[in-house]
Order: C-alpha cells, then sequence, then structure tokens
C-alpha cells in the first residue's frame, strides 16, 4: 500500500469514527432520570417578577424548554396547553422560553393562549438549557415532587407520551415503554 493510500485509509477511519461517535451520543445529557433538577432564578416572561422550579417543589413539574421560531415548539404547544388544563392541580406545566426575544416570546404565548406560567431563560453564557442537557427544542423534563428528574423528552411531546410515560410517572404506575424517556427520544 502506498503512504497515499494509507493515509487516505486512515483519514476515512478517522472520519468514521468521529460520526459513530456523534451518532452515538447524539441527544446525550449528563442529566439522567434520578438525577436532582437544575434549578437557577429565572424572570417571569413580561414580568418583572423571578421564579425558580424550586418554588414548584411538592408538586409535579412538566418543564418545556421552548422558542417562538421552533415549529415543533409551535405544534406541541396546543397539547401541553389542554394537558395543564386536564391535569390541574396534579402536574404544572411549566413553560421555559430560550434562545429567544421577549416579545416574539410574549406574542407566541398570546397567540397558542397559553396559561401555564412561563419563564425566561436569558441568554447568557450559562442558560439553565445547557444545565439540563438540552441538545435542541422543544424538551420537556419531568420534574417530582422531591425535585428529582423522572421523565426526559427529547423533541415535541405527542398526547401520547403524556398518557403513555408522563401521566403513569404522575401516577406512580410504570410507564409503558421505557419508562423515564418519552417516544420522541428513542
Amino acid at each position: 500500500m502506498s503512504a497515499r493510500a494509507f493515509f487516505v485509509t486512515l483519514a476515512a477511519l478517522a472520519l468514521i469514527g468521529l460520526l459513530t461517535f456523534g451518532l452515538l451520543t447524539q441527544g446525550a445529557s449528563s442529566l439522567e432520570p434520578g438525577d436532582e433538577a437544575p434549578d437557577a432564578e429565572l424572570p417571569v416572561l413580561g414580568s418583572g417578577e423571578t421564579r425558580t422550579i424550586s418554588d414548584y417543589s411538592g408538586d409535579w413539574v412538566l418543564a418545556n424548554f421552548w422558542a417562538s421560531w421552533c415549529t415543533p415548539c409551535r405544534d406541541e404547544s396546543p397539547t401541553l396547553q389542554r394537558f395543564s388544563e386536564d391535569r390541574k392541580g396534579e402536574v404544572v406545566v411549566l413553560g421555559i422560553d430560550t434562545q429567544d426575544l421577549s416579545d416574539d416570546a410574549t406574542a407566541f404565548v398570546d397567540e397558542f393562549e397559553l396559561t401555564y406560567p412561563m419563564l425566561r431563560d436569558p441568554d447568557t453564557e450559562e442558560p439553565l438549557s445547557d444545565d439540563y442537557g438540552a441538545t435542541g427544542l422543544p424538551e420537556s423534563f419531568l420534574i417530582d415532587p422531591e425535585g428529582r428528574v423522572a421523565v426526559i423528552c427529547r423533541g415535541p411531546v405527542t398526547a401520547e407520551d403524556l398518557a403513555e410515560v408522563v401521566v403513569p410517572a404522575i401516577e406512580g404506575e410504570a410507564p409503558r415503554g421505557d419508562g423515564s424517556i418519552c417516544r420522541s427520544e428513542q
């Protein structure tokens, strides 16, 4: 084998290795079900107030990271609003707008008539979404009353995800499927 062929083969193997690593770690997060949920003081969207996720301690919280420019976020918003209304008193749906302009986010909330609480993940060097290991939008994390992550949903949540994974976790039943990761990540 010539030196050139050797280096081309070596480069091709290195590229294949990097691609394989990328595929295996895609969507990977250091945050796993059972871990303590990261927390931070965040501004309430459209208000001068601040809140934290731990302000909802004692309740189940479905923290949903979203942005107004995100098409899948637009698709899942009606589902989350219905879930929030149907499960009021059982779970708090908590929207966390990230990587977005506040005015656009407020217009999004108005457009979809979203009534659940909304926080803003500010554009900083270390946004809260990074602490959750968010790799895209939308992503949702079910947090139990003790502040631990119970379910991770990468991508838009569907009514099936809510019925088959999230609701059973809230009700203390065994979820269908993986049980800790929504169908959209599998």
